[in-house]
């Protein structure tokens, strides 16, 4: 059995009975909508996000969900899935998980539109049910994706960015949405607040290291369905680089600089700076940044009575890092 199988069994019934419930949150009078739809639903992810939500709320309900956490876990996947079909049409990306993006299949027009509509049904599955703590949840992480990936933007232009400001990044722009899933699957089945800040704070830790995870595949020739270097050629400053950065002499850090701002399409000089970034110790440092996230995340859960649950969530958290792809 896979990692992914394993870490749904305790939940196994919930995830299926999930999946009817987001395919029909998402249903039109639209029949081009209704076939864009059900695209996206038969290309589905490992939907982590979906798993985080009813993992969190068993685990602090011994073991108890109700109709407000498949809701959530629905809104959650809606935004995710919104924000995923917008990302390609910013990205001018074609594929996604190995099938056809949305805007390469319907145009940027119509994925534009279809995200809207995504997004529109989230917010309306909480408003109609009367669900506005869970929205609240869900809107402030909207807001930090958007203002995450637009700090990002602006940073990759001048290329001065700190540590500190790629934490800020990422806790936005990646981080924010896991924090709301476990939140949000904790605020759907108690009222404790400590303990729904406390799982927030904990998929806040998963996803920064997630996000780690993701940016170091950029380093190497592993099969993730990126190729190496990509981040080099759109001037991403992540975590190994700039660790580099603020370690090298002042000669290296132009060359590196020089490298990324000029000379970003250039093969040749991407891998140079890959060898570089590797060489002087970055890829070992953002790995022991991430298992620093990752150890934070799992004494959170120390609290809680050992459940099946609670296991599945350490395996969730394990597999963050040691993903293959």
């Amino acid at each position: 059995m896979n990692v992914t199988s394993q870490i749904k069994q305790p939940i196994f019934k919930e995830m299926e009975l999930f999946e009817k419930k987001f395919y029909e949150s998402m249903t039109s009078q639209v029949a081009l909508l209704n076939r864009i739809t059900y695209y996206i639903v038969n290309r589905k992810g490992k939907q982590m996000r979906p798993m985080f939500v009813f993992l969190t709320a068993k685990m602090v309900s011994a073991g108890t969900i109700n109709e407000r956490t498949y809701r959530g876990a629905c809104v959650i996947e809606l935004i995710h899935t919104a924000t995923l079909v917008h990302d390609d049409v910013v990205d001018d990306s074609n594929r996604r998980r190995g099938f056809f993006s949305i805007n390469a299949l319907w145009k940027n027009k119509i994925a534009v539109l279809v995200g809207d509509y995504l997004l529109s049904k989230g917010l309306l599955l909480s408003i109609d049910n009367d669900d506005f703590d869970l929205l609240k949840i869900i809107s402030v992480a909207v807001r930090e994706m958007s203002e995450g990936e637009l700090l990002q933007i602006e940073k990759a232009r001048r290329l001065d960015i700190t540590e500190d400001i790629y934490y800020e990044i990422i806790r936005k722009k990646t981080a924010t949405l896991i924090a709301a899933c476990c939140a949000l699957g904790a605020k759907s089945v108690i009222e404790d607040a400590v303990q729904v800040e406390n799982m927030r704070k904990f998929g806040e830790l998963i996803g920064m290291a997630f996000q780690i995870k993701d940016d170091l595949f950029d380093y190497t020739d592993e099969a993730i369905g990126k190729p190496t270097g990509i981040d080099i050629k759109e001037q991403k400053m992540t975590l190994p680089l700039i660790h580099v950065l603020n370690t090298c002499t002042s000669k290296e850090k132009s060359w590196l600089i020089n490298s990324i701002k000029n000379h970003n399409k250039d093969k040749k000089r991407v891998k140079e700076v890959i060898a570089f970034v590797k060489d002087n110790n970055g890829l070992i440092y953002a790995e022991n940044k991430m298992a620093e996230f990752q150890q934070e995340a799992l004494l959170l859960l120390n609290n809680y009575p050992e459940s099946d649950f609670k296991d599945a969530l350490i395996l969730m958290v394990n597999y963050v890092i040691e993903r293959k792809k």
